[in-house]
């Protein structure tokens, strides 16, 4: 059990706007939003460090009532770990990564047993990185940094939605297709689901078989909604028996890749489903 995790009163805070376009477009968004305590020496230290390195830092207390409340979040997020955090808000931290579609990159920074009790509630495969304690600001600008430019390469980038309940085919299935697409995870159909009433992909990876809602059960529920009928979904499986494939023909899945295929495979039929698209 998480321990470190306990409940804390949330307080009120003020929104935060968008910020104004310049005469020649929206400048690079550089907004780094720091969970942490204001008063603490080594939060501060960081603000200051990465104000340094030109990011606009927002120092913010924990809490789901404040984060709720925050229009146009940052797409950095340091979460500071040396201290009490309620559970319900870490929770709520893991769906708004998951339903924002990782536009929001969380960071943590803490030792490494706190690390490993976040772990607990925020899968690693939700999570851009973390900074273990000493820690060098330097480094972590140069870090995130980098994190900005790969956001910029993949925001004309296709959209891809992989659903699976198995973490270890998620993290995997994103490390093959991120040189390429934008990826995004959900690690259950209704995650899946509410992801989709926020966000558009261009393809769906439906894993068949899962806990609680199957694969075929949420086709049937996409199928249903206008914005979600025409998404193309292919199917992941384990098995391509007859039967199976029979059973979801009406609800017109684009193909079955099975989960033995090899990452060249994988890449390969999802690269000529994209081509044969933009022909049409």
């Amino acid at each position: 059990m998480i321990e470190r995790f306990r409940n804390r009163d949330s307080m009120d805070m003020g929104t935060f706007g968008e910020e104004d376009s310049s005469l020649f477009g929206a400048p690079p968004d550089r907004r780094v939003l720091l969970v942490g305590d204001g008063k603490s020496f080594m939060v501060n230290a960081i603000e200051k460090g990465l104000t340094r390195e030109e990011f606009e830092v927002i120092i913010m207390k924990p809490g789901i009532n404040e984060l709720s409340h925050m229009e146009n979040r940052p797409p950095l997020m340091l979460l500071y770990l040396d201290q009490e955090l309620d559970r319900e808000y870490l929770i709520y931290i893991k769906d708004m990564i998951n339903e924002s579609g990782k536009d929001t990159l969380l960071y943590p920074i803490g030792s490494e047993d706190e690390l490993q009790d976040l772990y607990e509630i925020v899968p690693p495969e939700l999570i851009g990185g973390s900074f273990k304690r000493p820690i060098n600001v330097n480094e972590m600008a140069a870090v995130l940094e980098e994190a900005l430019e790969r956001q910029a390469a993949a925001a004309n980038r296709r959209r891809i939605l992989v659903v699976d309940d198995d973490g270890t085919m998620l993290r995997t299935l994103k490390l093959w297709l991120s040189s390429k697409y934008r990826v995004y995870i959900a690690n259950s159909g209704m995650s899946a689901v509410t992801f989709l009433a926020k966000n558009t992909v261009d393809l769906i990876l439906l894993d068949y078989e899962m806990p609680v809602t199957n694969g075929p059960t949420v086709l049937e529920m996409l199928r249903s909604e206008p914005a979600t009928k025409r998404i193309p979904v292919m199917f992941l499986t384990a098995k391509g028996d007859r039967d199976s494939v029979m059973s979801v023909v009406g609800l017109r899945p684009e193909k079955y890749l099975l989960k033995t295929m090899s990452s060249r495979e994988l890449i390969a039929n999802i690269d000529e489903f994209f081509e044969k698209q933009s022909l049409n």
